[in-house]
Order: structure tokens, then sequence, then C-alpha cells
């Protein structure tokens, strides 16, 4: 998906703009429609077929008001596009898909397994990884970036979580199953459907066997705490384990791999990126807007309470609403100059990791892992180089970047500090 300055609001045809369409995401430009919607149209309908349809909702003020308050707009009936008109199996069993309050006394445990003091003790490991997923790079030949980026995430989860290392490339091509069912390199035989329900059972029978061998050798992961979780006095039953475990894995898969590669394709090659890599002090302030600017999931879903009026739009009990993410965090009325990646930029109040009780819990792991991967680049690498077309992934759920080759200048003396830390 294309991260580019938009073309002017009016020569957008929105009657045609299909955002359920993988393709558009794939090929097209989405920044241009969303940022027509946010000036024509920002609280608009889309009619998917005979009965079903849902609302876009792509200022930032809206988003957040939709994310936020669950008394208005629930998760339960499912959060993302392909469960459009279906009910959530994992209803009241899976965090994201469930309101407060169950919802928070099902979070509260992870959350405080996630701290930034807890997740502070993978930082080696974490670190380890991630000089072998940057290896290929020093030998000063053309390497793909952004494959190397989407097993990035299985660093992390992988690590905290307990999963064999063995696994790792297996579930990350599952998980990108998941989120891109029509994408050519990832589809299996059949159509869409059929992806998603091969990648879903696959994913399910995996944890499965994972759980069965764990009852018996619980340790300090996050699998073992969802073992060990009581809610209202019980543990939760193995559904409810299976489907936070996949939970789990796929927003790791969302959030981390996407925003390296998009911000890479946004400043390699310019100012930008030399004076982020000079100056530490700009790490923390580079990774946020690397996070608003890539805006890694595109969209979450909920269903209206109640009727709500919200732009002269009347929103009816029942009905679908989508916002739309990487549309809030280009907002001109919350973010100065939006479509410039500003490295500076503070405040940043992004919805890339949402907003309210479904805050992304996994954030602390997110930023954890971008800010070694970033420190690892900019120590590491003298500069780079783009070597080939770049290919985004198809799908209306991830905004992410699936091929994108280039040649680093590797600094005198990383070589071997990468063969040390990993021999």
């Amino acid at each position: 998906m294309r991260l580019n300055q938009p073309v002017p609001p009016d020569e957008i045809d929105l009657e045609s703009v299909d955002l359920v369409d993988s393709a558009l995401y794939g090929n097209g430009d989405p920044h241009s429609i969303w940022n027509a919607m946010r000036h024509r149209d920002p609280v608009r309908w889309q009619q998917v077929d005979d009965t079903l349809g849902f609302w876009s909702v792509t200022k930032f003020e809206d988003a957040d008001l939709v994310l936020r308050d669950h008394t208005l707009f629930t998760s339960q009936r499912g959060t993302m596009l392909f469960l459009l008109g279906k009910d959530d199996p994992a209803r009241g069993r899976q965090m994201a898909a469930t309101d407060p309050p169950r919802h928070t006394r099902m979070r509260v445990p992870m959350q405080r397994a996630l701290t930034n003091k807890q997740v502070e003790k993978y930082r080696d490991a974490v670190t380890t990884e991630v000089h072998r997923l940057l290896t290929p790079a020093l030998g000063g030949e053309p390497f793909d970036f952004a494959e190397a980026m989407m097993s990035l995430p299985m660093a992390t989860a992988g690590t905290m979580m307990g999963l064999p290392r063995e696994d790792w490339t297996r579930l990350t091509r599952l998980t990108t199953m998941s989120i891109a069912p029509e994408d050519p390199e990832f589809a299996g035989p059949g159509d869409a459907a059929d992806t998603l329900r091969t990648a879903h059972r696959e994913l399910f029978a995996y944890f499965h066997d994972i759980l069965r061998e764990r009852r018996d050798n619980l340790g300090d992961d996050l699998i073992s705490l969802l073992m060990e979780m009581e809610i209202d006095g019980r543990k939760l039953e193995t559904g409810a384990i299976l489907s936070n475990c996949y939970s789990l894995i796929l927003g790791a898969n969302v959030t981390t791999p996407f925003v390296p590669t998009g911000a890479m394709a946004e400043v390699i090659g310019t100012p930008v990126l030399d004076e982020w890599r000079s100056d530490p002090k700009l790490l923390n302030t580079g990774v946020d807007e690397a996070l608003r600017w890539s805006s890694p999931a595109n969209h979450f879903m909920r269903y209206a309470l109640q009727d709500i009026e919200l732009r002269g739009r009347r929103i009816r009990a029942g009905d679908a609403v989508v916002v739309w993410l990487g549309s809030a965090n280009r907002d001109e009325e919350a973010f100065a100059d939006p479509f410039t990646f500003d490295i500076r930029r503070k405040p940043n109040r992004h919805v890339a990791f949402g907003s309210g009780a479904h805050y992304c819990v996994g954030h602390t792991v997110a930023r954890m892992s971008l800010k070694i991967l970033f420190t690892e680049l900019f120590e590491n690498f003298d500069g780079f180089e783009s070597a080939g077309e770049v290919e985004h992934l198809h799908s209306n759920f991830v905004a992410g970047i699936k091929h994108m080759p280039m040649v680093a200048r590797v600094r005198a003396g990383s070589a071997a500090r990468y063969a040390e830390s990993l021999a």
C-alpha cells in the first residue's frame, strides 16, 4: 500500500471505491481514498452485498471514540472485516473479542507479564535474533529487508511464548495466510475462505499440541500464564487458551514487521535517515513516527450498541463500524503536516496500537523490538540503497510491504560482532 502524498480529494470517485478489496492495498492508493473521505464523507456507508454493509470512519476524533467507548461500540461481534455479518466464535473468550469488565479481568494478568520491566528480560534474546535476521545484509549484496522483517515478530513472540525455533518459519507463514488470504504469494488452493480455514485449522491444531505438552511442563512463558490464569475464580477453558494464543501471535505478526519496512521505504536515500541514524536522542520519537506512518493494522471493526449520530450520519444499533487506522493517523486536524515523516514529531497521539481498553497489550514488546532493530541498523550500517521494486501485501487488514530489496553499507567491525554474537 503506497504511503505517498494523496491526490486532490475531488479526483477520487468515491462511488467506485471498495475498501474490502485486498487488491486495493496491494496495488492501489488507499491513502488518497481515505483523504478524500476525510474531506468529503468522513462517516461513509459501503454496501457489500444485498444484506451486508458497514460504516467507514476516517477521522481521528471519530476513530478514537469508536475504539475507546465500549458502551457505544462492542468488540464482541467481530473485529475484522472477514467476520462481517458473522458471530465471532471467540467472543467472551478472547481478549480482543471481549468487552469490559470481563476483558479487563482477562487483560490484567497479561498486562503484568508485559510491563517494560518484564519485557526487558528478553532484550538479549531479541537482539541475538535481530543479528540473525540482519546477517544476510553484511555481505554487501542485495537482500530482502521486508522478508527478513516478516520473521522479526517470532523473535519476540516465539521466545516469550516458549515456542520451538524450528517452528517459527511455519508459524510466520500461517499467520500471514490468516491476515492476507487473498495475497497470491500466501493463498492456498481454493479461494480466500479456504486459505483462511486452512491457516486457522493448522494454527489451532499446533497450539493444541503445545498445550498438551505444556501441561506437565509449565514455565514463565505467556502460554503457561494463560493456562494458569483464573477469571472469576475459574481457569480458562482450552478453547479460550487456544483463541488467545492465536490472538497473541497474530497481534505480533501484524504490529512489528511492517513498521520498519514502511519507515525505510519512506526515508531510504534521504537526509532524514542520516539525521535519524546520527542522533540517538531521536530513536524514540522516530519509532513512534514509524508506527504512525506505517499504521500496520489497517482497520478494526466494531458494532454499534445503540443508535448514534456521527458527523450527521445516523448509525443504527447493530450496524458495523470500521475504523481505518491509517486514515486516522493522517488526519490533518490531529497531526500537523501528516504526510511528512517527522522523526521529531511530539506529541504523537497515533492510534497504531488502537485506543481505549483494547489498546494493544503487546505494545511494550513491539516498541522494544523496534528500538532494538533500529539501533542495530543505525549502529552497524552506514547507509542503505534500494535494489529493486517494492511489493505490497494484498490485505485489507494489514498495511504491509512483503518484498523490499536493498543493499547495505556495512560499518567496519560489524560483521565480526555479529559472528561473535551468533557463535
